[in-house]
């Protein structure tokens, strides 16, 4: 499963061997992308739990009255809303949800960063969950941007990244990525970012900040919530991606995003021209 983290892209953790070299020959924005992309195992647990939610999805839409519309066509913030509300935290999170899908994928991603870096040291499982998740779901978001519903990431991460290197530089004592969270925590959110910045900017860099500190306000709980609303939007990006666009990752091996498609209760429904893989949806 690939893995791609904005505050590590930022850090500049991965220099570039011979970046001179690479910008003479224009070169460097691409392999820098690449740079920082990683892989890792799906773990036992992650699959238990992806598995669980396909399944508990699975119920509801055959339970569903004939006619009406399957989950999958629903607007992803009324299943991350319900999510919210079974947990009993839809107060303090909600307003995180209402977002564009693509806006909401970089906020939570930043603020799962946050809260794994500048929190406790003993996590438990659900947190290695959810920043699994929270890393492939970036990934997707910048390097098959085209596997996600219509929306403006692309421009959402650089402005995203430009907001947070210019925090960074400001603060130069800043060694590593536990010390950056931790600083980025330090600020002052009680005045939505929204109001000073207007429309100028597309970076949700200190929503971001707001949305951390208010997970981490549930205390033990708050891992369980962000691993659940990132199987909500795994499952619902699954969902909306493409046919034509699953299959051409098939011929590749295959994204996690195409495997719960073709696995869960979306269903190909034989849209995948070129996959010999039997239909389980």
């Amino acid at each position: 499963m690939a893995q791609y983290n904005l505050m590590s892209f930022c850090l500049k953790e991965r220099p570039a061997e011979f970046p001179k070299t690479q910008k003479f020959f224009q070169i460097y924005e691409r392999l820098e992308k690449e740079r920082y992309k990683y892989t890792e195992g799906v773990s036992d647990g992650l699959k238990q739990l992806i598995f669980q939610h396909l399944q508990e999805k699975a119920e509801k839409a055959s339970s569903a009255p004939v006619g009406t519309e399957g989950f999958t066509q629903l607007d992803f913030a009324h299943t991350v809303d319900q999510a919210l509300k079974e947990m009993e935290c839809f107060d303090e999170l909600g307003w995180s949800i209402k977002a564009k899908f693509d806006e909401c994928i970089l906020l939570w991603h930043v603020a799962t960063t946050l809260c794994d870096y500048a929190g406790e040291t003993h996590k438990p499982g659900s947190c290695e969950i959810s920043e699994s998740l929270s890393n492939y779901m970036l990934y997707i978001l910048v390097m098959h941007p085209y596997m996600l519903p219509n929306g403006i990431g692309k421009i959402r991460f650089q402005d995203t990244c430009e907001e947070a290197i210019d925090f960074f530089q400001e603060r130069k004592s800043l060694r590593d990525r536990h010390q950056a969270c931790t600083k980025l925590l330090e600020v002052n959110t009680e005045i939505l970012p929204s109001l000073v910045k207007g429309d100028r900017s597309k970076s949700v860099l200190f929503d971001a900040c707001r949305l951390a500190k208010a997970l981490r306000s549930l205390q033990g709980e708050q891992w369980e919530v962000m691993s659940r609303v990132w199987v909500e939007l795994l499952c619902y990006a699954a969902g909306q991606c493409r046919s034509n666009y699953h299959a051409q990752q098939l011929r590749r091996g295959g994204e996690l995003l195409t495997h719960v498609a073709s696995d869960g209760p979306f269903g190909c429904n034989g849209s995948f021209p070129d996959c010999r893989r039997p239909c389980t949806g």
